[in-house]
């Protein structure tokens, strides 16, 4: 975690709201796992209800302006493609129900009005954001090259909106592993 980055301030300050454990990650080095070097995460999050969580907080500005100057309401989700790599490699790391979860961090312009209950809207510091995850398999899945020389990825609108979650949902209980023990094609004995 980059303290002076205001987008993940807000999102520390938001899981630490919800009550949520909450290790934020020095950049200052780069980390490594076995001999190789692997981008850092953001953060470690480990909610009450066994969530755990390796988390990379991508910062955007909504309602941002095409080349002519016109208003363009995008809500932009691209990011480095070690990014995604380093998020796989650090959950599977981590080990035993550790989801990568890519936190898309949204700092809402005053002149943006979401839906009344719109769900992770959170004003921090006199701004408001609102706080949108991928998991990082879902990302993956349906990452499409942005820029070949910046190494940037990111989803087509309909993908996006597809996989993207509020953050609230990725604190929840990690889905259920379908266990197939005892099955053999449906057949009792």
């Amino acid at each position: 975690m980059k303290s002076d980055n205001h987008y993940e301030a807000a999102f520390d300050a938001y899981l630490r709201k919800r009550g949520v454990a909450v290790v934020p990650v020095v950049e200052a080095r780069r980390s490594y796992l076995d001999a190789e070097e692997v981008k850092s995460p953001d953060f470690i999050v480990v909610g009450s209800n066994a969530a755990k969580l390796v988390v990379d907080v991508k910062g955007r500005k909504f309602a941002g302006a095409d080349r002519s100057g016109r208003p363009r309401h995008v809500w932009q989700n691209w990011c480095d493609r070690e990014d995604v790599v380093g998020l796989v490699r650090w959950a599977e790391r981590l080990g035993d129900g550790f989801r990568g979860v890519l936190a898309f961090v949204y700092d809402l312009p005053p002149h943006v009005e979401l839906p009344r209950g719109t769900p992770d809207q959170f004003v921090f510091r006199g701004r408001a954001y609102l706080l949108r995850g991928v998991a990082v398999g879902d990302y993956r899945a349906r990452m499409r090259t942005r820029s070949p020389r910046w190494r940037t990825v990111y989803l087509a609108a309909d993908d996006f909106r597809a996989v993207v979650k509020p953050i609230s949902h990725f604190l929840a209980p990690p889905p259920a592993v379908k266990s197939t023990a005892g099955s053999a094609g449906g057949a009792e004995s």
